[in-house]
């Protein structure tokens, strides 16, 4: 069946940037505070943090920054097991801040979430991001049983080659049993847009305060955020019919 002539079934979501801000609201507070914490003198600015981002995933960002800016713990013979031990600390803080409820939604999205579920399409995460992560930006802002509302939640390391590859699209995708062409997928960043693209998906792409002015050639449809959307345009993204608002 061809992409023109298939029929939606199933929305695959990044989270991080694209279900809320949480890179500003969550993770970079998060790295820094499991710094403090480790005795370290790192600190990530917002300059410096969307710089990072073009690293996926949080252990390879921090390595990519000790290689770059602090080569001696770099060369350190247990690196890999600090950055674990950082990364873990990281995740705790986060999922602190979260439980909180300080990390909203963007715009429509729990809107969409609701009516996709009404509309009988099934629902999927691909994200780098933890499982935990994931669990505590939708429990606070969905409520208890949020992470029953995905079917597949393809999130950390399931595959070993993260966004910009797209093995995490192709594992959702082989877990829904679901092909490409009836699924749409929504993503925030270049690298997400490469993996979901990579994987045959129609990709909607609504950047994030980090990710504007990066190159979206490709995307079906690049959107200031997901309010105002409504069912009908999902049906006409999976068509292929490109919409840049």
């Amino acid at each position: 069946m061809s992409a023109n002539s298939a029929v939606l079934q199933g929305l695959i979501f990044d989270v991080d940037g694209t279900l809320a801000d949480t890179e500003r609201d969550g993770h970079r507070p998060a790295f820094n505070a499991a710094f403090r914490e480790a005795g370290l003198d790192w600190h990530w600015d917002e300059a410096l943090y969307g710089e990072l981002l073009a690293v996926t995933g949080g252990k390879e960002r921090m390595l990519h920054f000790a290689s770059r800016h602090r080569p001696d713990f770099a060369r350190l013979p247990d690196v890999a097991e600090r950055i674990a031990a950082l990364h873990k600390a990281k995740t705790r803080h986060y999922t602190q801040l979260a439980a909180t409820g300080g990390i909203p939604l963007r715009p429509g999205v729990a809107r969409l979430l609701d009516e996709a579920r009404s509309a009988g399409l099934r629902l999927a995460v691909a994200t780098t991001t933890t499982p935990e992560n994931v669990s505590a930006l939708l429990v606070p802002a969905l409520g208890p049983d949020a992470m029953a509302w995905f079917e597949v939640i393809g999130a950390g390391d399931v595959v070993p080659a993260k966004k910009p590859a797209p093995d995490i699209y192709r594992w959702v995708l082989d877990r829904l049993g679901l092909p490409a062409s009836a699924c749409l997928a929504f993503e925030d960043s270049e690298n997400g847009l490469k993996a979901s693209i990579g994987a045959g998906l129609a990709t909607v792409v609504t950047p994030c305060d980090y990710t504007r002015g990066q190159d979206f050639s490709g995307a079906t449809a690049v959107l200031d955020s997901l309010e105002g959307m409504a069912m009908p345009d999902l049906r006409t993204w999976l068509s292929g019919t490109p919409a840049n608002v």
